[in-house]
């Protein structure tokens, strides 16, 4: 199925796209409730203090576009209700606590500029959940947390933990992934 948007057509996914997610994360507080134990290293991430929504998000899809071989990504928008989520009308694909998300393969530069306003950010733009086309890595935010989770090969955790607006920190499959200073809902 696709969808037009910015005068182009979109795929939009279905659940063979998310497969290797789905039922394949634990209840829990560690990262692999919000990421598969697939991946070489873990970390979560959240907007520092002192730094605008906008600088924040920008650092994290420029390190990940910077780490990444050019190919389309897919962006996954929950639906909750009040919460943009680009195509309203688009089929759901179940995740999680069978959560429904749209999902559209469209390429980095629409993650940033699609979405108007999200639940952890009121006038942030990332997607709730987005990764490559190669599944080398992917980034999501559950519902009811203010940070983020992503699983991904060594080399780009290294990099966003360097980047101080990207503000990331390294967490084991089994450790809790709630960020030092944060709390949970």
């Amino acid at each position: 199925m696709q969808l037009s948007k910015d005068g182009r057509k979109w795929r939009i996914g279905a659940a063979a796209e998310v497969e290797w997610i789905a039922g394949h994360t634990t209840a829990g507080t560690s990262i692999t409730t919000a990421i598969p134990p697939i991946f070489d290293a873990y970390a979560t991430t959240h907007q520092p203090d002192g730094v605008t929504v906008a600088a924040y998000e920008h650092a994290l899809v420029q390190d990940l576009t910077a780490q990444t071989p050019e190919q389309p990504w897919w962006l996954a928008y929950l639906d909750t209700g009040p919460h943009d989520i680009v195509f309203p009308r688009g089929p759901r694909v179940s995740l999680y606590w069978n959560w429904p998300y749209v999902l559209i393969e469209v390429g980095p530069e629409q993650a940033l500029t699609w979405r108007t306003g999200h639940m952890r950010h009121g006038d942030g733009s990332l997607p709730d959940l987005f990764f490559p086309a190669d599944r080398s890595w992917l980034v999501s935010a559950l519902w009811d947390d203010t940070w983020t989770c992503l699983g991904g090969p060594e080399p780009l955790i290294n990099t966003l933990q360097q980047n101080p607006l990207a503000n990331t920190r390294r967490v084991r499959p089994d450790e809790d992934a709630l960020p030092p200073g944060l709390t949970r809902e």
